[in-house]
């Protein structure tokens, strides 16, 4: 049963970005927001 909840769930993940490559950007895209923020943060000292 837990299998079972793991496989649907990385499911969605992947039906949601559509192919792994959309993946792998979808996360790239979210690291350079964060290090944007951090970015920001760092230039208001």
């Amino acid at each position: 049963m837990h299998r079972l909840s793991i496989i649907t769930l990385f499911s969605l993940l992947l039906m949601g970005c559509n192919t792994l490559h959309g993946f792998g950007e979808d996360l790239q895209e979210g690291g350079e927001a964060i290090q944007n923020v951090s970015k920001d943060d760092d230039d208001t000292d």
